[in-house]
């Protein structure tokens, strides 16, 4: 097997000597669709959270393509290629749905402020690559029609797809998707299904999903691991996971009920 694009190795992480991860470790392939379950509490956004560095584990180590970001700042990380959305959205309400993805691009700038204040020469042409990027975004995620909009005015749905596109603008080549269908209808839900799976086919990115949503997470996921009070109870395929008698104890309580929310 090739060497994984992410590797998190026996982390652990505590607050005040509360446990929220407890030894988890776990590989992303290239190219693959990784998914964190489990019930509400479990640590799936911890460990979100210790991935970009915004939470530093304090045991165990995660490689990015081979390297430890241990101890890096967050921005570090994100300019290697990792991205993140959140399952609250966290845009900026009043400015428009180009501006926010522009927002994004900010980390791929590299001309300075001063340059870029007078608007000419390099930092004009580098301006207007940007610009030409998050349109494609923009198209990508077919929300033209709200382009010039503040985001406030957009429906739910579409502020979530604003929420994955500036996450796409910083050109990741991992993307951490925190419940990216929580709160959406059933139409929603499939759109957004199935633009994450046009992310991986057209744009190759890989990605882990941190979703409740089961459905989901059976039919698109290629693997899954699931958590239970910060321990790692089960990984494998959905169908493997499926039939385990831990996650069906731990997550569901029975399993029927596991075999009826993963239809």
């Amino acid at each position: 097997m090739n060497q994984p694009l992410l590797e998190v190795k026996d982390i652990s992480l505590s607050f005040k000597g509360v446990k929220a991860i407890s030894d988890v470790s776990f590989q992303v392939q290239e190219g693959e669709l990784f998914s964190i379950i489990g019930p509400n509490g479990a640590g799936k956004t911890s460990i979100f959270n210790s991935i970009s560095q915004v939470y530093r584990p304090q045991e165990g180590d995660i490689l990015w393509k081979g390297n430890s970001i241990r101890g890096q700042r967050p921005d570090v990380v994100a300019g290697l290629g990792i991205a993140r959305t959140f399952q609250n959205i966290e845009l900026f309400p009043q400015m428009t749905v180009l501006q926010n993805l522009l927002l994004g691009r900010h980390i791929r700038m590299k001309r300075s402020w001063l340059s870029g204040a007078f608007w000419v020469g390099p930092a004009k042409r580098e301006e207007m690559e940007h610009r030409l990027a998050v349109e494609d975004i923009i198209d990508f995620l077919e929300i033209e029609e709200w382009r010039k909009h503040p985001v406030s005015l957009l429906p739910y749905g579409f502020q979530k797809r604003v929420e994955l596109g500036r996450a796409l603008a910083m050109q990741p080549e991992l993307l951490l998707l925190d419940e990216p269908v929580a709160g959406m209808n059933l139409e929603e839900t499939e759109d957004m299904a199935r633009f994450i799976l046009d992310i991986r086919r057209e744009l190759g990115i890989s990605m882990i999903l941190v979703e409740h949503d089961m459905s989901l997470v059976m039919d698109i996921a290629d693997r899954v691991l699931v958590l239970d009070f910060g321990q790692k109870i089960s990984e494998g395929t959905p169908e493997q996971v499926q039939k385990d008698p831990a996650v069906i104890a731990a997550y569901l309580g029975d399993e029927e009920g596991l075999a009826l929310d993963a239809d």
